[in-house]
């Protein structure tokens, strides 16, 4: 621990893996993802936010993704998961948020969607929303981030460079002891004769013994709280639903590197999607017999290992970027402090 300003792992000297970044080192490296935040930080109780990553720019209900969805440890609430899991595809932005703000994120989603150009006659979409605990730092019982705020995230979603640390959803999460939030963090995968960006974004707020490229860092008294983390995996490859699900189970590889706990009390989610415009479902392919390619089993293991690799570096990311944050323990009613972490450069060369 060190006095220096949040710096993202890499300018550490924390290398993680083999395989290049991307120009960004974000989720955004993907082709036509983007990710919008807003952050909720008023008084001495407000800590909340939340954080839209929407698969490509258009009308997701009319071009939906094929996506997967890995659960490790189900302690949490994953609105649309069940939807995702028998039709293997997403059809509205991902929100990210607090626990009990879930409900406003489906709210501000079925808003958003029903007023799109071409939506007028829909009657049913499936709002994909995750969450973790917040109630640390923020007064949890209170409406934020409200409905408009949500619909303010996703309008607001560009792509480029992404925020990380305590903003958007990551406002006032806590991983191992430290202020948690948001991490991102991409890797380029040559896979046969072709080359596929893939990209991670985390929201962490879960427990264990903090591990940094392979280096345990202090104990700490709170490291064995419980938590729960989001991870949301974009990758311009043509993957089917059921390689989409393995992609995303090998996210948890990259969290258990970090030293998590993986405790009974841990919501530990992934959801992975491709962007590939060949694997799009269109309108006019729904309607078909498709054709559609994708990379086959004996292909894909290099994705595997980005997807650990990735997921790794974007759960430090959340951790280095973040900031010390005073905020309100709900559960306790009392001022809650939460540390950042700092880590001097070059110190895991």
């Amino acid at each position: 621990m060190t006095d220096q300003p949040a710096q993202r792992a890499s300018a550490c000297g924390i290398s993680i893996g083999r395989f290049k970044t991307g120009p960004l080192n974000a989720i955004t490296d993907v082709a036509g993802v983007k990710v919008g935040h807003v952050t909720c930080v008023e008084g001495e109780r407000i800590r909340t936010g939340v954080t839209a990553v929407l698969p490509h720019g258009g009308n997701l209900f009319q071009d939906k993704v094929p996506a997967g969805l890995s659960i490790f440890n189900g302690f949490g609430k994953f609105a649309g998961a069940t939807q995702i899991e028998e039709l293997g595809e997403i059809e509205t932005p991902i929100l990210l948020t607090n626990t009990l703000a879930v409900g406003r994120a489906i709210e501000a989603i079925n808003r958003y969607t029903l007023d799109q150009p071409g939506n007028e006659r829909v009657v049913s979409l499936n709002a994909v929303v995750g969450e973790t605990n917040d109630s640390r730092l923020n007064d949890i019982r209170q409406p934020r981030p409200s409905i408009d705020e949500m619909r303010q995230a996703i309008e607001v979603a560009t792509s480029g460079p992404v925020g990380e640390g305590a903003v958007g959803a990551g406002t006032g999460t806590v991983a191992f002891g430290l202020k948690g939030g948001i991490g991102t963090s991409s890797r380029i995968v040559p896979v046969a004769a072709h080359s596929f960006t893939l990209g991670v974004l985390v929201q962490s707020n879960y427990g264990g013994r903090l591990t940094v490229a392979g280096r345990h860092v202090e104990d700490l008294a709170e490291h064995d709280r419980d938590g729960s983390i989001v991870i949301i995996l974009a990758t311009d490859a043509p993957l089917c639903p059921r390689n989409l699900k393995r992609l995303a189970s090998r996210a948890f590889g990259g969290l258990a590197r970090t030293g998590a706990a993986l405790s009974n009390g841990s919501g530990d989610y992934a959801l992975a999607f491709s962007t590939s415009e060949e694997v799009r479902r269109t309108q006019e392919r729904r309607k078909a017999v498709m054709t559609i390619p994708s990379l086959s089993n004996d292909i894909v293991s290099p994705l595997f290992e980005a997807a650990i690799e990735a997921t790794e570096e974007a759960i430090l990311n959340s951790l280095t970027m973040a900031e010390d944050t005073r905020g309100f323990n709900a559960a306790t009613g009392k001022s809650s402090l939460v540390k950042a972490l700092r880590l001097s450069p070059g110190a895991h060369n």
